[in-house]
């Protein structure tokens, strides 16, 4: 297209030079023509031939032609009538642009003779144009920071037309932040300014959409129209707020690090860098919480940090800061009041003061023992502790105070059945669930002299063989005492009494620490057989206590005394031999021996036999009675007398004896026989009743004997 147009513009220009030339020498004439523009086809520009003085009729042959120094085709001419029409759309701002003048040249050539003619048709301007902006929306940045008065230049609108209808005014859509100034030079707008004439708030609006009207001055009026999008750029003059500027926030103790307590969140109308908000803890009461609670600077979240102890701080203050990044930066507070709850998580404790240790053991009941406190570092019902002893112990708690017991002597203690208690006191609070914590009481049982010494049995027996040395131990007594120290050491005596004419201690004697007993003297069966007495033990308690004990000594006899013939070497008494009749039969009795022996039992037990069976003859003696009796019947060849030599031997070990001779005669003459074996003035029943009682002692001595050694072994 530049081309083309560049080519039409030199084919003008040559052709203008040739056509001067030739009017230069044929010579020349001009006409004026008008009209508007946004003519139609065929609309009549004027009467081209008559005009220049042509006959119509002629312009045929004339070669009546037009050359347009433009485009050919904007007019026309009608031969047959010689008008000048329009032949296409003429748009002045197409052809002329903003030039105030719009013409365009038309040369009109006619032959024989050859005339040139200038016509000139003036395109007569039109409001057929509006008012343009450059823009539909303009976009306008304004800083909420800039002071009412503060100017902003509108690019203003262009209109084609030329003129009056290329004058412009603008008017700005009614707000109650901007005011229009317009510039005028020469009647003529020249500039127009948007003024701020309120302060802007971004936060209030942050877009305000105005409309900006061009109006020019044509008839009809034609307008145009921009749209102004103002943003409304952010100044940092809103400081973070938080929804709250307390926030309370209840806490479990002991909740485990890293747990999220609350976000925080606050806002800031700003935007951009102004709003991008940061936070930080600023104070803390108590200071302590620095190190327990931690915050995301980036999103608010609270956490714990540390340990939570409700026993430390049951209530914590934190202030925290929002600050924005704004130049200069703003910042808001609050304060996050973050209550601790308690948890069960302290066992009681037990405090054990002013015991009265050991106890006396005679001390009555409701005597304090020891005093018991008691704590808890929960609260509520976590803190609330009860106190407990175990059951079936001599003691019992008394509550004396909020927390504090005291440990009483219910009933009496004996130190000897329990010498000493270990006492757990259990303190459980009420929490839930409940914990507990126990104690140990050591209550010892201090002595008193309260027990008398006593022995192990009732009584003692002791059996002691007479004719035991001076100073023979016979027995070892020992009492006990359950008591202790000086309250259980235990001395020995004998309870003093006669035995016959002799006092007791002249018999016996007791060691005073060991209770061995001593026979001070050599014990004579015969003389005493049973000595009884009494030892007591004493203890060195204040004031003291005893115990006696019944102690039998039985004298054993031994056997010291040798068989006794009464009267020795005769039979019966008499003094003469014994006279035997001839005519005696077979187990005749001829005399009887008669023994005695101080010992008793197998000691006094005799026997009797021939020292010389083989001297006998036709005699024999009883074993145990001692009579002497016929073997066979006596013949004469046994001699006129008879000679027996009797033993007599106890039982006892070693055995004793004694001997008698016997002087038997026989003679003929059964009158001639005296025969007395009796002492005089003495029977021989009681004889033999002596000899059977002696054996009865015997058995009953021997029995009883072996019963006490039984006895005795069992106990």
């Amino acid at each position: 297209m530049a081309l083309l147009r560049r080519d039409s513009l030199i084919t003008r220009q040559l052709l203008r030079l040739l056509l001067l030339h030739t009017a230069w020498e044929v010579g020349s004439s001009q006409l004026r023509y008008s009209v508007p523009e946004e003519s139609k086809h065929g609309t009549f520009v004027g009467r081209l031939a008559q005009d220049l003085g042509l006959e119509v009729a002629e312009l045929v042959s004339r070669m009546f032609r037009m050359v347009s120094s433009g485009r050919r085709d904007n007019f026309e001419i009608n031969l047959q009538s010689g008008v000048l029409f329009v032949n296409s759309r003429l748009d002045r701002e197409e052809l002329c642009g903003q030039s105030p003048l719009c013409a365009i040249d038309l040369e009109v050539i006619v032959d024989k003779p050859l005339r040139i003619f200038h016509v000139e048709v003036e395109i007569q301007d039109i409001n057929d144009n509006a008012p343009v902006f450059s823009v539909n929306d303009l976009n306008i940045f304004i800083a909420e920071s800039r002071l009412p008065g503060s100017r902003f230049p509108l690019e203003g609108a262009s209109d084609a037309d030329i003129g009056t209808n290329s004058l412009l005014t603008y008017k700005l859509s009614p707000n109650e932040h901007y005011t229009l100034d317009l510039q005028t030079k020469n009647n003529q707008i020249t500039s127009a300014d948007m003024v701020l004439k309120k302060a802007l708030d971004r936060e209030e609006a942050s877009v305000h959409h105005l409309l900006l009207t061009a109006t020019d001055g044509g008839k009809p009026e034609l307008t145009g129209t921009v749209q102004l999008v103002i943003t409304v750029l952010d100044a940092n003059d809103n400081a973070p707020v938080f929804s709250k500027s307390v926030y309370e926030i209840k806490l479990l103790e002991n909740t485990a690090n890293g747990v999220l307590v609350m976000t925080l969140n606050a806002t800031d109308l700003d935007e951009g860098t102004n709003k991008d908000i940061s936070y930080s803890f600023i104070s803390y009461l108590p200071p302590n919480g620095r190190d327990l609670f931690s915050i995301n600077s980036n999103t608010g979240e609270i956490r714990v940090k540390e340990k939570i102890d409700f026993e430390a701080h049951n209530i914590y203050e934190i202030r925290v800061e929002a600050k924005d990044k704004g130049n200069p930066p703003l910042a808001g507070h609050c304060k996050v009041v973050v209550e601790v709850l308690d948890m069960n998580d302290n066992a009681p404790e037990i405090t054990i003061s002013s015991q009265s240790v050991p106890v006396p053991e005679d001390a009555p009941p409701g005597t304090v023992v020891a005093l018991i406190s008691l704590s808890d570092r929960d609260s509520g019902d976590n803190g609330k502790v009860t106190c407990s002893i175990p059951p079936n112990l001599p003691f019992r708690l008394v509550s004396t105070f909020k927390n504090y017991h005291s440990l009483v002597l219910a009933e009496a203690v004996d130190r000897e059945r329990v010498s000493e208690y270990k006492i757990v006191v259990i303190a459980r609070d009420q929490g839930a669930p409940s914990l507990s914590a126990s104690s140990s009481i050591l209550v010892s049982i201090a002595d008193v002299n309260d027990n008398a010494p006593a022995f192990p049995q009732p009584f003692y027996t002791v059996f002691v063989k007479e004719n035991n040395p001076p100073g023979a131990h016979l027995l070892t007594l020992s009492a006990s005492d359950p008591d202790l120290r000086e309250n259980a050491f235990v001395s020995y005596s004998v309870v003093e009494r006669s035995v016959g004419e002799q006092p007791l201690s002249s018999y016996i004697s007791v060691h005073s620490e060991s209770g061995q007993i001593y026979a001070l003297q050599p014990l004579d069966y015969e003389e005493l057989q049973v000595l009884q007495f009494q030892v007591s033990a004493r203890d060195a308690g204040l004031p003291s206590l005893c115990g006696n004990v019944s102690v039998q000594l039985f004298v054993l006899d031994a056997n010291d005394n040798a068989p006794a013939v009464s009267p020795a070497g005769s039979v019966g008494g008499s003094p003469g031999p014994e006279l035997v009749p001839l005519s005696a039969g077979a187990g005749h009795v001829v005399g009887k021996i008669r023994a005695v022996d101080a010992d008793s039992g197998y000691n006094a037990w005799l026997r009797y036999e021939v020292q010389d069976p083989g001297a006998a003859g036709p005699f024999r003696v009883g074993v145990y009675s001692g009579e002497i009796s016929t073997t066979r019947a006596l013949e004469e060849a046994d001699g006129p007398s008879q000679s027996l030599v009797i033993l007599v031997k106890d039982h006892g070990e070693p055995s004793l004896s004694a001997t008698a001779t016997v002087s038997l005669s026989l003679v003929a003459s059964p009158q001639a026989v005296r025969w007395d074996s009796r002492p005089r003035g003495v029977s021989e029943g009681p004889l033999v009743d002596m000899n059977v009682s002696l054996m009865i002692a015997i058995c009953s001595v021997s029995g009883l004997f072996v019963l006490v050694i039984v006895v005795y072994v069992g106990l």
